[in-house]
């Protein structure tokens, strides 16, 4: 019963906390890509089977096996819509960071994160419409909505697309003054975005307290889930072993930001969505950190990049 609830249960955050919200998730992709340069693209025709197989592994493989796992488990609506938005998120924020770390191919991560940051545009709406309308108990969701996806794209397009377009053209007429701008808008956002997070959270610690355990196991199979589809898809397609960290680790990192933002956006706060990610946005920190770690202690010879 309680969990039934939690289908129904609206997390308490204010419109103008949300347009805070909105306006650093932006800050944060606008630092991200004054990092990027019209040069890092030129990756995607001189070697696209890492890109590609990347971008198959975010926007196909991870929302096609969390459709499966939502299968198996059967999760209350409102957490399996939650699952299915953030798998249908572009890369995270910190991948190109835990990417680095982890000694991989950072180059391959920024390509990656410029590369699904506008694909996302598009495929983010249309993957959630269309993975959540295939389960039942989700798709009544979606039908008490009334989901628009044009209306997410033009959301989506003004919170990452213009913040990337804005970044890269500041990097490329004024790539001196980007560097020193990216490297404090970068920390001083994130920051910022992740105590609105955290703030999120507070605001709701009841509802969060009663339903923490309930979420965590589902958060963490579906975390790792996602690493295992960026390894072992990457794997099999015959990359090296640097970008096979990179895939892995921008599978496994989801932008669960731009998720919670939507769920505000579009379904008024639904406390499971809404739980799931944000919980996601803590752990994903905490297991691609440790992964990073691991891997640095690994480090990898020099090998042809593929």
């Amino acid at each position: 019963m309680t969990e039934n609830l939690l289908d129904s249960v609206p997390l308490n955050f204010d419109a103008q906390a949300q347009w805070v919200l909105n306006i650093s998730l932006a800050l944060v992709m606008f630092g991200i890509a004054l990092d990027i340069s019209i040069a890092d693209f030129k990756g995607l025709f001189q070697n696209p089977k890492p890109i590609f197989t990347g971008l198959f592994s975010q926007f196909f493989l991870l929302p096609l096996l969390t459709f499966l796992l939502v299968l198996c488990i059967e999760p209350i609506p409102s957490i399996a819509l939650g699952m299915v938005m953030v798998a249908a998120c572009p890369g995270g924020n910190v991948s190109n960071f835990v990417s680095h770390m982890a000694g991989a191919n950072t180059a391959l991560s920024v390509s990656l994160t410029a590369a699904a940051t506008l694909l996302a545009i598009v495929f983010t709406p249309l993957n959630l419409q269309f993975w959540g309308s295939l389960y039942p108990p989700t798709n009544q969701i979606l039908k008490e909505v009334a989901l628009s996806p044009w209306q997410m794209i033009q959301l989506v397009s003004l919170l990452l697309g213009f913040p990337l377009v804005l970044g890269i053209w500041v990097n490329h007429l004024k790539p001196r003054l980007a560097k020193k701008m990216g490297k404090v808008l970068k920390v001083v956002s994130l920051v910022f975005f992740i105590l609105l997070v955290f703030l999120a959270l507070y605001n709701n610690r009841v509802v969060f307290y009663d339903y923490v355990m309930y979420v965590f196991w589902i958060v963490v199979l579906h975390n790792i889930l996602a690493f295992l589809t960026g390894f072992s898809f990457a794997k099999l397609m015959g990359l090296s072993k640097r970008n096979i960290r990179s895939i892995t680790i921008e599978t496994g990192i989801q932008n669960s930001g731009l998720g919670l933002l939507l769920i505000f956006s579009f379904f008024d706060g639904l406390g499971g969505m809404a739980l799931l990610a944000a919980f996601w946005g803590v752990w994903h920190l905490v297991s691609g950190l440790t992964l990073a770690a691991f891997w640095s202690y690994k480090p990898i010879k020099t090998e042809t990049l593929t």
